[in-house]
């Protein structure tokens, strides 16, 4: 079954599809990257499956996450880069635009995310080291 295909999952028949929220907010699309990256296929005999529910793949929260990531503004190449990187935690800019950074400023007291060249991946800055009371 292909992404935009509709399912003959009977759960999905049920309940039908996961809405998109509107507006999209940061956490929306932080859980939208989670279900991309985790809901993804697996070859099995009878064809692909999630990986996580084992539901025919596109599952319905894969399906969600692709909906909600396309509204906030990536393309399916993009998405297939998310998926491909495999990390359920990998940082998408919000608000998003074309070249990946966001339009913001940073509040005092938080350290700016800096994306490593070419890699699309966050570098934060290491934290200063704990001040631990010695023991006496």
């Amino acid at each position: 079954m292909r992404v935009g295909e509709q399912s003959t999952d009977p759960i999905d028949q049920v309940l039908g599809e996961v809405p998109v929220p509107a507006p999209l907010t940061p956490e929306d699309v932080r859980l939208a990257v989670r279900a991309v990256v985790v809901h993804t296929a697996e070859e099995w005999p009878t064809g692909p499956l999630c990986r996580n529910d084992g539901a025919t793949y596109p599952c319905r929260l894969h399906r969600w996450g692709r909906r909600v990531l396309s509204a906030h503004g990536l393309n399916d190449r993009q998405i297939e880069a998310l998926i491909r990187h495999g990390n359920p935690f990998v940082h998408v800019p919000f608000p998003f635009t074309a070249t990946g950074q966001a339009a913001r400023a940073v509040p005092p007291g938080v350290r700016p995310v800096v994306h490593a060249a070419g890699t699309g991946r966050p570098v934060v800055p290491p934290a200063p080291a704990p001040r631990w009371p010695r023991a006496s």
